[in-house]
């Protein structure tokens, strides 16, 4: 069939009409300088601050430093593969990581990259690391609790949703333990867990992530992993790519508990690249802005307004001490930044008592507004009588013989008390069994019990409770508080249990 020279006219104007190449421009600029992770690019003059480069091999940078004659750049990945001379473009995108629903129960990288042998992870949403925290108009209070399922912490420090509640202490102290077993107690409930591992051992994220595994929490648990074998670059950039992730679920209105282990390691990396960059050190060799380091990354925890999502965030940034050196440099930084801490004390875990949580010097500035009603009832003297308790166990160590009947009564009860608190590693406690324990011990029941038999007691009652009660329970836990006639029953069903138990 032959074409008519009209048709081949008007095909030809609707392609040139359809005709469009997209014009991209990208700067170029030549490495001048690299090593220890960094490198001094010339060119790239139209650079923005913190936006990924392209290296050859495939390999990726972020812009750290935009100086007049060059640009300095962290590399994120082997440094080893750049060398002089080589040519590098601009992306146009500001470092950013995949985000949403795919990202749960996998291990990834700083830059949401599988690290766990699972294979590819499909995100179709990526947020910037860096991003500007929520304001005061889109927050709302903080009065929803995060039940870690240990009792030390839920009756004495409490904390809410959208709290941020340092844990800090020496090295081997349980501070990654009570971040874990948090993680673990929210199984079949309603919080995204991210756990932010930075500069840990390898072999110490294999374990966590094993441990989840084992208690079926990597089913609502999200781990990013910047190990001490990878570049200070990734380990600088893991919590804020933690926080993207955290943000897109808040946003989506629910809520988020994040755990950065830890945040001395995090400020150690960015001292390492700040000073490769030759930025001017301060104190302890740190950059000046070390303090906005953390106050940027944990200013994004926040519960915020229905109209703005509703979701929260919350964070449990993890500190440790050297020698028991609360008023360090960076310690301090981040008890100013956090609200409240959770303070673990080496000579408490050294003599069994574990968690090993100090009540004098552990405080949670908001959770007591997102206490249950049920644990203020039980728990409400339980830190203060613990601080007197441990006050005159000091005193009492230089003649107990010559103390009078009320003073030996109340160092009875604060060593049943202490002894109550103690909890195996892996093995939260719901809340129900928390405030029956708690409400016992408080109440005197627990007091012709040697102290030494307190653990054998509380789990025999708590048994005794689900077998032969389970209603009391599960009024509490409906209810959220324990009301008179519930009470009764309690006391009742504690006497009960009290004759049978030997």
């Amino acid at each position: 069939m032959a074409v008519r020279g009209q048709d081949i006219a008007s095909i030809i104007k609707k392609q040139i009409e359809q005709f469009g190449s997209q014009v991209s421009v990208r700067d170029v600029g030549t490495v001048v300088e690299v090593g220890d992770g960094i490198a001094r690019i010339h060119g790239l003059e139209g650079c923005k601050a913190s936006e990924l480069l392209q290296f050859p091999n495939g390999l990726i940078g972020m812009a750290l430093n935009l100086e007049e004659e060059s640009v300095g750049a962290i590399i994120l990945g082997e440094s080893n593969l750049v060398k002089e001379g080589d040519e590098v473009r601009t992306t146009g995108r500001i470092a950013e990581v995949g985000v949403g629903e795919t990202l749960i129960g996998r291990v990834v990288n700083a830059l949401g990259e599988p690290i766990d042998g699972k294979g590819p992870i499909k995100t179709t949403k990526t947020r910037p690391v860096e991003r500007i925290a929520p304001n005061v108009v889109t927050r709302r209070a903080v009065n929803t609790p995060v039940q870690t399922g240990i009792k030390a912490i839920d009756a004495m420090i409490p904390i809410g949703r959208g709290q941020r509640e340092l844990i800090i202490g020496d090295r081997s102290t349980g501070k990654t333990a009570i971040a874990i077993d948090a993680i673990i107690n929210q199984k079949g409930g309603d919080l995204i867990c991210i756990y932010v591992a930075i500069g840990q051992k390898a072999s110490k994220v294999t374990n966590v992530v094993a441990t989840l595994e084992q208690h079926g929490a990597m089913a609502h648990t999200i781990v990013v992993s910047a190990s001490a074998s990878d570049p200070a670059a990734m380990q600088y950039l893991a919590p804020y790519a933690g926080c993207a992730m955290g943000e897109e679920f808040m946003e989506a209105g629910k809520d988020v508990l994040i755990v950065y282990d830890d945040l001395s390691k995090h400020a150690w990396a960015y001292r390492q690249v700040s000073l490769l960059l030759r930025r001017p050190p301060g104190r302890e060799a740190y950059p000046g802005d070390v303090f906005y380091l953390h106050s940027r990354l944990l200013e994004r925890s926040a519960r915020l307004e229905m109209k703005f999502g509703g979701g929260s965030i919350t964070a449990l940034p993890i500190i440790e001490t050297q020698a028991n050196d609360v008023s360090a440099y960076i310690p301090t930084n981040v008890i100013s930044i956090t609200d409240g801490q959770i303070y673990l004390e080496g000579e408490m875990f050294n003599a069994g008592q574990r968690p090993a949580v100090n009540p004098g010097i552990s405080v949670s500035r908001v959770g007591g507004s997102a206490q249950t009603r049920a644990m203020k009832q039980v728990a409400g003297r339980m830190r203060i009588d613990l601080s007197q308790y441990r006050a005159l166990e000091a005193f009492a160590q230089f003649g107990s013989s010559e103390l009078d009947k009320s003073t030996r009564n109340q160092l009875e009860r604060g060593q049943r008390t202490t002894e109550l608190l103690k909890q195996p590693q892996y093995q939260p406690m719901s809340l129900d069994k928390q405030v029956m324990s708690i409400y016992a011990v408080t109440n005197g029941y627990a007091d012709d019990v040697p102290v030494n038999r307190i653990g054998e007691w509380e789990t025999a009652f708590l048994k005794y409770m689900d077998t032969n009660k389970p209603e009391i329970g599960k009024r509490i836990v409906q209810e959220k508080e324990i009301k008179a006639d519930n009470t009764e029953n309690l006391k009742k069903a504690i006497e009960e249990f009290k004759k049978g138990w030997k």
